[in-house]
């Protein structure tokens, strides 16, 4: 359908202190490095605060063009858990769809994702997705909607392909 940058944000304040390895951000690179029609281009991890994930955020989409961002961390209800409350203010619509996909599917392997906040969002023609920050949280969550992005991502750009046909 198309060829997609994207952009792999991590949430985290230990990490970009260098007191934490960023493992989540590091899978989800190598896994969108390694699938057809994606390519990671921008990758940085910064603390969980409100408002350097907005003007990160906003930047990577304004300024980069940056058609996928997938952000990692700061998604529970720790008091520093911002990720959701500053996705929602720089996007333009919500995506629930994506969000509830990604709970059901982790609601299958653990209760505690009850507590998940994560959402998904369009700004401009780029699409925001909040991922838990462990590794194994964040993979089974972008697993859940991977089948989903690209036809997505083409809409967004503009794609006029009926959702039924495949393109």
């Amino acid at each position: 359908m198309g060829d997609y940058n994207v952009g792999i944000l991590t949430l985290s304040d230990k990490g970009s202190r260098g007191e934490r390895e960023d493992t989540s951000g590091a899978m989800l690179r190598e896994l969108f490095n390694t699938l057809d029609g994606y390519r990671v281009t921008d990758y940085s991890v910064i603390a969980d605060n409100h408002s350097l994930i907005i003007a990160t955020l906003t930047r990577w989409v304004d300024e980069k063009g940056i058609d996928l961002i997938v952000t990692t961390g700061g998604t529970g209800v720790s008091p520093s858990d911002q990720t959701p409350e500053a996705t929602r203010a720089v996007i333009d619509r919500e995506v629930p769809g994506l969000a509830e996909a990604m709970r059901r599917a982790s609601l299958i392997k653990t209760v505690q994702a009850v507590w998940s906040r994560a959402i998904a969002g369009i700004r401009k023609e780029s699409l925001i997705v909040n991922l838990p920050g462990s590794e194994k949280a964040a993979r089974e969550n972008i697993e859940a909607i991977l089948p989903a992005l690209s036809h997505g991502l083409y809409k967004l750009k503009g794609g006029t392909a009926d959702c039924g046909v495949s393109v």
